[in-house]
């Protein structure tokens, strides 16, 4: 994986977020659907991420999932990103529209729908409105998690910053200011046991991204985490043309396309990659691109 020292990026959060988060429930994901970037009705409203259990009444394993009921909203502010009063009545906004988006009146039942904040910094002035203007309790049920009581909605505010680092080792670790390198290289270990997987490579690629002075200290940090991924790619290549059969190539371009998109590459990193791999043309390479970018 290159970190580039000179280009200038807008690092992707949202993306990387919504992976984190399936890893942070993958013990359930079995008993979940997850759905990126809800769109709420014909206008541009999304929902960042909402996440829908199977069976209502089944509980989760992990605890930003203890407080979830059946149709659950989840907002997220990246490390920049400040959660405001204003985000607060927009998210609570998107509950109730979710509840009357429905063909059935009352089809989903206001107590079956939560509310999730997602930020790293502590949000002085929304905690302050809560308490002062809508009369909330705002309790710390352990390391990270607050439950807001006072409202017909269960709401929950998750500071990545203060999360358990053995509980909740990846979204924990979804910031820009890792500092020390004993911190990057168990990032690194961390993740080579799940380095298979989509989901963390997604939420890797960002925590490199933004800490990528942090990671360069690290020696061969960049060579190792080339390593890291190379072998799913590599398979992938390999599948398409020992293969011998269209069927078995077009599978392998497909796997490399999706791979570099949740890693967060852009389309035209991609079409080159495409390219060298698979030794397509231009006209073809682009082809497979729009079939596969999803």
């Amino acid at each position: 994986m290159e970190v580039r020292k000179t280009e200038k990026q807008v690092l992707q959060w949202h993306p990387a977020f919504y992976a984190g988060i399936q890893i942070e429930l993958e013990r359930d994901l079995d008993s979940l659907i997850f759905e990126n970037e809800h769109q709420l009705g014909t206008k541009p409203k999304q929902i960042d991420v909402l996440i829908i259990k199977k069976e209502k009444e089944k509980p989760l394993h992990t605890n930003i999932g203890k407080l979830f009921r059946k149709y659950n909203i989840v907002e997220y502010k990246s490390p920049s990103d400040y959660l405001s009063i204003d985000d607060f009545y927009k998210v609570y906004g998107y509950a109730c529209f979710y509840k009357s988006d429905t063909e059935k009146t009352d089809g989903i039942k206001i107590e079956d729908v939560t509310i999730t904040l997602v930020c790293h910094n502590y949000p002085k002035s929304l905690i302050c409105h809560w308490e002062q203007e809508r009369s909330y309790e705002v309790r710390r049920e352990e390391d990270g998690i607050y439950y807001i009581y006072g409202d017909v909605i269960p709401i929950q505010l998750i500071l990545t910053s203060q999360l358990s680092g053995e509980k909740n080792f990846w979204l924990r670790n979804m910031t820009n200011s890792i500092a020390e390198p004993q911190a990057a290289e168990r990032l690194i270990a961390e993740y080579e046991k799940h380095k298979n997987s989509g989901l963390y490579q997604a939420v890797m690629d960002i925590i490199v991204r933004a800490n990528k002075e942090t990671f360069e200290e690290v020696k061969d940090m960049c060579k190792a985490l080339e390593e890291l991924m190379k072998d799913e790619l590599e398979a992938c290549r390999k599948k398409g043309l020992t293969e011998g059969r269209a069927e078995g190539r077009i599978d392998g371009m497909r796997a490399l396309i999706e791979t570099c998109h949740e890693l967060g590459l852009t389309q035209e990193e991609t079409l080159n990659k495409l390219k060298q791999k698979f030794e397509l043309e231009q006209t073809a390479a682009k082809k497979y691109l729009v079939r596969f970018w999803k």
